[in-house]
């Protein structure tokens, strides 16, 4: 699988490092927002090619896939230009930040045929992959989620501290996370609800956030977003269920008691972008839907649109 990365920043080399641990992948373009940063990643991890233009890569005859690690606001268009050369397309969250692009790229994937999938982590980390299995099996229902997702970031930087070249979003990047991951676990979500905190004087984003959410099978979901606060980074999830609690931290999981669950032998890696990337992989290679396909998350998006015009109405 001969795979192209566009937007080599904090979260492109992520996926570069899972890349490099999966057998038969090889990374052949690098494109990035100035050339001396695509050419000094693209030697990083041994690609033969690196730009500033996705086209470029488009292009190539030695392009399979590609990875779009790029701004939000430019997802949904590079998606269609990945599907329309010709390329399959995993791209990272979100799809976009508004229903009718995420609706286009679902379009264009069926037009084609072509894989793709979109990084919805979650499903992937394998805290959460255990939880999955066990409703799966039986052994468990949600009764409810109650999720913190934190940050620190009163200026436009990204996880590296850099500048960014475009501004962050609780509720269509951070929100989809949890909104999907709800509705993966407990099923179709049938009621939602959101306020918001003042809009940041700069930014002109909500730096504050609460979402309700009730899934069809009863289970209800609390999430928290903040970009104020100073303290521990990133996301908690808390799964309250019939038959046991569970504390999930990205690739961790304890229980309600903050006793270590061993989830090493849930998949064959304990990285969750890895995890996502081999399904992507496997996926184009099986001829198959993957999990996290856009067909699959698009329930998410209606969500968060649904969502922001009752925030607009507000």
């Amino acid at each position: 699988m001969r795979i192209a990365l566009a937007g080599a920043g904090a979260f492109g080399e992520k996926h570069l490092d899972g890349l490099k641990r999966i057998d038969g992948v090889e990374i052949v373009s690098i494109i990035s927002r100035t050339g001396e940063q695509a050419a000094a990643v693209a030697a990083k991890y041994g690609a033969k090619h690196s730009s500033t233009e996705l086209a470029d890569a488009l292009a190539r005859d030695d392009v399979d896939a590609v990875i779009l690690c790029t701004p939000t606001q430019m997802h949904a268009d590079q998606a269609i230009a990945c599907m329309a050369a010709g390329k399959h397309v995993q791209i990272e969250i979100p799809l976009a930040d508004s229903l009718a692009d995420a609706e286009a790229v679902l379009a264009k994937q069926q037009e084609t045929g072509l894989t793709c999938m979109v990084g919805h982590t979650r499903r992937f980390n394998p805290s959460h992959q255990y939880v999955h299995n066990r409703i799966v099996a039986g052994a468990l229902n949600i009764q409810q989620m109650d999720v913190q997702t934190y940050f620190f970031r009163r200026k436009n930087m990204n996880a590296k501290g850099e500048p960014r070249s475009w501004t962050d979003h609780l509720l269509w990047h951070h929100a989809a996370h949890t909104v999907d991951l709800f509705a993966y676990q407990a099923g179709p979500i049938v009621q939602a609800n959101a306020v918001q905190g003042p809009l940041h004087a700069e930014l002109g984003i909500a730096m504050d956030m609460s979402i309700q959410l009730k899934a069809e099978s009863g289970a209800i979901c609390t999430l928290s977003l903040s970009f104020n606060n100073d303290g521990p980074l990133g996301t908690v999830f808390r799964y309250i269920c019939d038959n046991g609690t569970y504390i999930a931290r990205y690739d961790d999981l304890v229980t309600g008691q903050e006793d270590p669950i061993d989830v090493s032998q849930v998949a064959v890696s304990m990285n969750g972008i890895e995890l996502q990337d081999r399904e992507f992989v496997r996926a184009i290679c099986e001829g198959r839907e993957p999990n996290a396909s856009v067909a699959q998350v698009l329930p998410c998006y209606r969500i968060l649109d649904f969502l922001e015009n009752q925030l607009a109405r507000a």
